[in-house]
């Protein structure tokens, strides 16, 4: 694990030094989108578009839109100047049962490791937290957003879950709820509870269960890829275009030499004779003597 966050809680007068890691992680197989076809990537582009052109991750900011399609533009330094009390430290506010709080308010959960020479009050409140039963509610500021927490002791660790805030959860709204409740016949009730107790264990093991779809997904890829039933999608970008640029450039270099053949190259052919075929062998050897012992070769005037 990597710590993703660096802090501290602060317990009263005691500040204790700590690393945060996500305790959690998502074991879902990762696919990818891809053109059945031929196995290549589904890419997507930031466009603005308002202008229509593709858009840095440098230039882009936070917008909050108005019922009227106006937009509140909001950039990093905006948030920045934003007050976050807790920013960089864990407050623990109160202590509460554990009972008391509903799981529909958990979020995630994180490890929280002490820093050198804060072992011992980290020990102190997680010995504390333990022997008292009850868990710490306090308050976070990550990734720029504050949340409400709890701290509690797994395994000899203090865990974090954040928590969501009273206005983030819904409350049910069913048309069911407003009409009269169907009657129940205590038989019924009697039999429903027989069943609970069949099934009923004493504690949770999560070791008992399994992802059986994903257990299915990845033998199915470890099938295909036994079976090499595997796609290698074509070089696609720049070699394709190098590819066809040095086509064109060849296709050039052949048609310019063709319109730039020499004239005398030409006047051979519409002559006949054996003098014809001489004349240029003749001419050449002429123009490699030198220039004293070339024959001069009389004028028309004289």
């Amino acid at each position: 694990m990597r710590a993703m966050w660096k802090g501290s809680v602060s317990f009263g007068l005691v500040t204790i030094p700590i690393h945060l890691y996500a305790a959690t992680e998502n074991k879902n197989v990762s696919l990818r989108q891809v053109h059945e076809a031929d196995g290549g990537r589904i890419q997507y582009k930031r466009f603005c578009s308002a202008d229509g052109n593709e858009v840095p991750y440098s230039e882009i900011a936070k917008g909050y839109e108005l019922s009227d399609g106006e937009m509140v533009v909001i950039t990093e330094a905006d948030l920045a100047e934003l007050p976050l009390s807790s920013s960089r430290a864990i407050d623990v506010l109160e202590f509460v049962p554990l009972e008391s709080i509903d799981p529909i308010n958990f979020d995630k959960s994180y490890y929280l490791e002490p820093q050198k020479a804060a072992t011992k009050p980290y020990v102190l409140l997680r010995d504390a937290l333990h022997k008292s039963g009850h868990v710490a509610i306090a308050k976070v500021a990550l990734r720029q957003r504050e949340a409400l927490a709890i701290l509690r002791v797994v395994s000899d660790v203090l865990v974090m879950t954040t928590m969501l805030w009273p206005d983030e959860v819904r409350k049910p709204d069913f048309a069911f709820l407003q009409e009269e409740a169907p009657q129940v016949r205590p038989q019924e009730l009697t039999m429903a509870g027989s069943l609970i107790d069949s099934l009923a264990e004493p504690v949770f093991e999560p070791g008992k269960y399994q992802d059986s779809y994903r257990e299915a997904l990845d033998a199915l890829i470890q099938a295909k890829i036994n079976g090499r039933d595997t796609t290698k999608p074509a070089v696609a970008g720049g070699k394709a275009e190098v590819v066809d640029l040095m086509a064109a450039l060849q296709a050039s270099v052949t048609a310019a030499k063709k319109t730039r053949q020499p004239a005398a190259d030409k006047a051979p052919a519409r002559r006949s004779g054996k003098a014809a075929e001489g004349a240029p062998t003749e001419a050449k050897s002429e123009a490699k003597k030198p220039a004293a012992t070339r024959t001069r070769r009389p004028s028309k005037s004289a």
